[in-house]
């Protein structure tokens, strides 16, 4: 681009306190294959050495401009506005200076734009976690083809895909609806996506990634991103607002259609993510959790809490009830097909969450977990809920389980029942067999001594996470579910060498720490193992490396 050529694109990228990750978002800007871009780093009044390396970058690339603004704002709304209000292109896009675009981002989205007139064209983000590298796709299902929509209402379920830095906007479009980020909240990209989604005549969706999200799931507090600081009482009140700011402009606007679509993917979605963390929540804080959400919660359409899977709905009655205890207990089985430890029937036979039957027509509706079919499904699907009730540490590398198991659908008869715990370090499992013995009709205790030592780690070692499994036999069925642990204990650490003292590894057994909390054991190798013999198999286990190996097989034989 020439001092003088309007560029086609502008690529904002905003930035606080984040000196050290600017330069890579910036980066992956100017690599972009369309080039004749504009790149603003728009920084909001930072105070490390942010403003130096935004400088330094500018002088590197006449297609970068610098700009700061004259005081913190506390979020992402005010930089993008003001770097609108200087912003030469016909176009738009956004990027955060924690993340990347891969290289061809703007070319892909732009051509969009040069098929047809559109507002904006999205296309998919790759989610990638910094603690372990893995990517995965942000709502995949949603941008698994490429189309053009007419309107939102074609594709409500568009409204769970809210981030503002997929996207590729028309300026035209923007300046028309003088649509900007809302400044002074958080959650903007809520508000401003659905804007977007119901003034757009039309937008296209391409299947390419055009964004590249780092995920920090184990950040700092204070460097972790508003949606992983889910435990600030003021991120729910966040959260809420913006929810009742996007109702208000679905009436405004004519589209108030939409309301059980959006409430539904608000329960889905953003009030699932508290959900998910309930287990570790004390009273006092899910007493104030619930006094925020729950009048937000009255106001919703009861068709979305139908659309919801029943132990979603279970959660949510059993926190509108202030059932905290169970409702705790019940989170811990989210997305995990673990069974409630005890269920209560009605005169009709319908079963219901808890030991007693609900007393309001909507708390029987919600609780009711009929439809889980505890009794009848096959044995394999059925489900059970698997607690270690006592864990203590056993001489060298070992442990010592008691576990209880329940089962409230019955599907167990009397007596006792083979069980093994399951570990599987590497590509060979360790199998662990013991006894279920029932305590009363529907629960059984079992007791496992697992030694770390016996575990089938690979020669080369092993470098990761498990989490062993519960598996019961019956009529020889197998049946395998989650473990969950208690929720605190002190982590137990030692040392084993493995395979006559060439892998030898630190190991850690401790809690989940999120999620259901299951049981989880840490192998980190250490010594040769990690400095020579791991990286060697990491270097010969890559794919041009193995399709030269089965080549040199096949020649050989």
């Amino acid at each position: 681009m020439t001092p003088d050529a309007p560029p086609d694109v502008t690529v904002t990228v905003i930035v606080y306190n984040d000196a050290a990750r600017l330069p890579r978002a910036v980066e992956s800007v100017r690599r972009q294959t369309h080039a004749n871009i504009e790149i603003i780093i728009s920084d909001d009044h930072s105070t490390d050495e942010t403003p130096q390396v935004a400088a330094d970058l500018a002088a590197q690339d006449p297609r970068i401009r610098h700009l700061r603004l004259p005081r913190n704002s506390g979020g992402c709304s005010a930089p993008r506005n003001r770097a609108l209000e200087i912003a030469r292109a016909p176009y738009a896009m956004f990027l955060d200076s924690d993340d990347e675009l891969p290289d061809n981002a703007v070319e892909l989205l732009l051509a969009a734009h040069r098929e047809r007139e559109i507002d904006f064209a999205m296309g998919a983000v790759v989610r990638v976690r910094e603690d372990s590298g893995r990517r995965t796709k942000w709502m995949p299902h949603l941008v698994a083809e490429r189309r053009t929509v007419i309107g939102i209402e074609s594709e409500p379920r568009l409204l769970f895909e809210h981030l503002s830095t997929s996207k590729m906007y028309a300026r035209a479009f923007l300046d028309r609806y003088d649509l900007r980020f809302p400044e002074g909240i958080h959650y903007e990209d809520q508000l401003f996506s659905t804007q977007a989604y119901c003034l757009a005549k039309e937008f296209t969706i391409i299947p390419e990634p055009v964004y590249r999200w780092y995920i920090a799931p184990y950040a700092a507090t204070e460097a972790a991103s508003i949606s992983n600081q889910r435990h600030k009482l003021d991120n729910v009140r966040d959260r809420v607002h913006v929810q009742r700011l996007i109702d208000d402009f679905l009436v405004e606007s004519g589209h108030a259609g939409l309301r059980e679509d959006k409430d539904y993917k608000f329960l889905k979605h953003d009030f699932r993510m508290y959900a998910g963390d309930l287990p570790y929540r004390d009273e006092e804080w899910m007493s104030s959790f619930t006094d925020i959400t729950a009048p937000y919660l009255e106001t919703l359409s009861p068709a979305a809490y139908a659309r919801l899977p029943r132990m979603e709905r279970v959660v949510l009655q059993l926190i509108r009830e202030h059932r905290f205890h169970e409702a705790r207990s019940a989170a811990r089985g989210l997305g995990r097909a673990v069974a409630p430890r005890h269920v209560t029937p009605d005169a009709d036979g319908r079963l219901y969450w808890g030991t007693a039957l609900p007393t309001s027509t909507w708390a029987r509706r919600e609780l009711d977990v009929s439809d889980l079919e505890l009794d009848t499904r096959p044995f394999r699907s059925a489900q059970f809920r698997h607690e270690i009730t006592e864990l203590t540490r056993g001489p060298g590398a070992s442990i010592d389980l008691t576990i209880r198991t329940y089962d409230p659908g019955l599907r167990l008869p009397v007596g006792p029942h083979r069980a093994a715990l399951l570990l599987t370090p590497g590509r060979q499992r360790l199998k662990v067999p013991f006894r279920l013995t029932p305590t009363r009709p529907g629960v059984y205790e079992g007791h496992v001594h697992l030694d770390l030592t016996t575990a089938p780690v690979p020669h080369h070692g092993f470098a990761g996470v498990r989490h062993p499994l519960l598996r019961i036999e019956h009529q020889g069925q197998p049946h395998t579910a989650v473990l969950l642990a208690p929720l605190s204990f002190p982590p137990l650490t030692t040392r084993i060498n493995y395979h006559t003292n060439t892998a030898p590894h630190r190991v850690t057994i401790e809690p989940e720490g999120r999620g259901p909390g299951r049981l989880q054991i840490r192998w980190q190798p250490t010594g040769i193992t990690a400095s020579l013999i791991r990286p060697l198999v990491r270097r010969l286990a890559r794919p041009r490396v193995r399709r030269a190996a089965r080549l040199l097989r096949s020649a050989l034989r």
